[in-house]
């Protein structure tokens, strides 16, 4: 009869601790895989703490309001016949040899890096060595490669995944030309050639899909599959309020409200995410490269290139994956899709879904990625 310890994850590279904010499951509570147990909270973001076995929830260690490092225990989940004492033999055995990462243990790790690659600063991440066609990251509008921290570790136990910080977003040059999709698509081209990556899989959130299937049209042979999230170019509508919004604010209070609208649930949005978006609205820039790449990809509410109508021939597999209360983009742009398409809505879930959901999310896109 096993037992299994519900740590603390750790979320992004640079996450070293957690603070719990409650219980989600009680004592006695039967508990499945994919279950939320308890809420954690980080210097990003706050999030479920997902289970991964079939059980029932035996014990509760960590208690509201402590702040544990990563690899803490938190619980334990096993079989309702498990004796109490073998548990509690168990736990004790954890906790007595249990050793936190240091800091700088921690900082050893897959870090980002910078290139320059042409003619302008690129940072990116690399991580994971597996075979097989790796995978490529690519963010939404406003973002950058940190918008895929649940997911880089479960998709490069798999294989090489690579996530970029476009042209104007995170610590990438901010200077863009036209700031069209055309022109971040070419980017990531020259990201590909950079890194002698010949041929991947591309996942893209938002803005991000819009600049993968660009990829995918002007270089088709370099595209093994692709991976939309919460897709811009499929469809016309977008939040004109919330672009607008995003690109004008530059302070706590006009962004928080924009950015609550990323989430189905705005419990998930921390301080420090808010205030980590303020400081990058505030570089020299980064205004002026937004204002372009939103006046070409998004006029008045109306998504200006769309790829809906030859989706199906732009890679040999294609994915779709939304969460059904999305705000930003409606999920129906996932509806009726020509060719064959693998389509995935998530109840409950928001534009972030492959934040809110990262664990349902990371299962589609490794089963989808599959061993080529």
């Amino acid at each position: 009869m096993p037992i299994h310890m519900i740590t603390m994850p750790k979320w992004g590279l640079s996450m070293e601790q957690g603070q719990v904010n409650g219980w989600l499951k009680a004592v006695g509570d039967k508990v499945g895989r994919g279950d939320e147990l308890l809420d954690v909270e980080t210097d990003k973001i706050s999030s479920g703490v997902e289970c991964a076995f079939d059980g029932t929830l035996r014990r509760q260690i960590a208690q509201e309001g402590d702040t544990l490092p990563v690899g803490a225990l938190l619980g334990v989940v096993a079989d309702v016949e498990t004796p109490d004492a073998q548990i509690d033999e168990a736990v004790a055995a954890f906790q007595r040899d249990f050793v936190p990462a240091a800091a700088a243990d921690a900082e050893t790790g897959p870090q980002p890096e910078k290139a320059q690659i042409g003619g302008r600063t690129v940072r990116y991440l690399k991580i994971g060595d597996g075979g097989g066609t790796p995978a490529v990251l690519i963010h939404g509008f406003g973002g950058d490669l940190n918008a895929w921290m649940f997911n880089h570790a479960d998709l490069a136990a798999h294989r090489e995944v690579w996530a970029l910080d476009l042209p104007g977003h995170g610590e990438s040059g901010k200077a863009v030309d036209t700031g069209s999709a055309d022109e971040l698509a070419d980017a990531v081209l020259a990201f590909l050639d950079d890194r002698g990556i010949e041929r991947a899989h591309l996942a893209g959130h938002s803005m991000g899909s819009l600049v993968a299937m660009t990829v995918a049209a002007k270089a088709p042979a370099r595209v093994a599959s692709l991976a939309l999230i919460s897709g811009a170019g499929l469809g016309d509508e977008i939040n004109r309020a919330y672009i607008e919004g995003f690109v004008a604010g530059t302070s706590r209070n006009t962004l928080k409200p924009h950015l609550l609208q990323l989430f189905a649930d705005p419990t998930l949005v921390t301080r420090q995410m808010i205030e980590d978006v303020v400081k990058y609205k505030r570089l020299e820039g980064v205004n002026d490269a937004l204002q372009k790449i939103a006046g070409r990809a998004f006029v008045e509410g109306v998504q200006q290139k769309t790829y809906r109508d030859r989706l199906g021939t732009l890679a040999p597999r294609v994915m779709v994956i939304w969460g059904a209360q999305d705000q930003v983009i409606p999920a129906r742009h996932a509806q009726e899709l020509p060719g064959e398409i693998r389509v995935h809505v998530l109840d409950g879930k928001g534009h972030m879904v492959h934040m809110e959901a990262a664990s349902e999310v990371n299962r589609l896109l490794n089963d989808f990625f599959g061993a080529t």
